[in-house]
């Protein structure tokens, strides 16, 4: 009797690890599939950027007068107007005063600095463009300065859904007019603001006065 039920059990264990087995067994090839498209995925990236970092190879021995200095961030530039007085760059709670024009690589203007406008930029408190997000923090006041971003830091696989396209290399010149601490940003917001209400008192009081005498 003993025997029997020693029998039963070993029986079931042999269908239990039989069981794991199966499923460990079906699960492989699911676990193969992530990790070869990983693989495609990382080699795909790597031609592309290697691709794009041919393109700019290209423009830069195009014109062997202008000097570009390859950045540690993944990116190239080259001053156009270089302030050799200041030592002080934006830091994160700066805010940041500037314009920029953005081109393709072939230098074809893609936004005018008309189109974009005055920039005002909270370092790294606002969401833009990541080369230039990085770019803008090398510079210094009244720097005129030429980046060439490779796509995975300008607009990356999507573009902007207008006018620059899926993976697009970009060219982007950017002047720096200053920066200054948010806290002092803020408050010349507030006095601007105290000085725009004076006014509108001082505009409305003469109205009153002009109103009485011509009664």
């Amino acid at each position: 009797m003993k025997e029997r039920k020693l029998l039963i059990i070993i029986f079931f264990v042999f269908i239990l690890v039989s069981s794991c087995k199966q499923h460990q067994e079906a699960r492989r090839p699911i676990s193969q599939t992530a990790g070869t498209f990983m693989k495609k995925s990382i080699a795909r990236n790597k031609k592309l950027v290697a691709g794009e970092e041919v393109q700019i190879d290209s423009v830069i021995k195009s014109n062997p007068k202008v000097k570009y200095i390859a950045a540690t961030k993944g990116y190239w530039y080259t001053y156009l107007v270089q302030n050799q007085l200041d030592t002080i760059t934006p830091k994160k709670g700066d805010v940041v005063f500037f314009d920029y024009e953005i081109k393709d690589i072939k230098g074809n203007i893609i936004y005018s600095e008309l189109e974009l406008g005055p920039q005002t930029y909270a370092v790294d408190k606002q969401n833009i463009m990541t080369g230039l997000r990085e770019g803008i923090k090398l510079m210094h006041k009244n720097e005129k300065v030429n980046f060439l971003f490779p796509s995975h830091i300008a607009f990356g696989y999507h573009g902007d859904d207008k006018k620059i396209g899926s993976n697009q290399p970009l060219s982007c010149t950017v002047t720096l007019h200053n920066f200054i601490d948010e806290k002092a940003f803020q408050k010349n917001i507030q006095l601007k603001n105290e000085n725009l209400k004076n006014k509108q008192i001082i505009t409305e009081n003469k109205l009153k006065d002009t109103l009485k005498t011509t009664k």
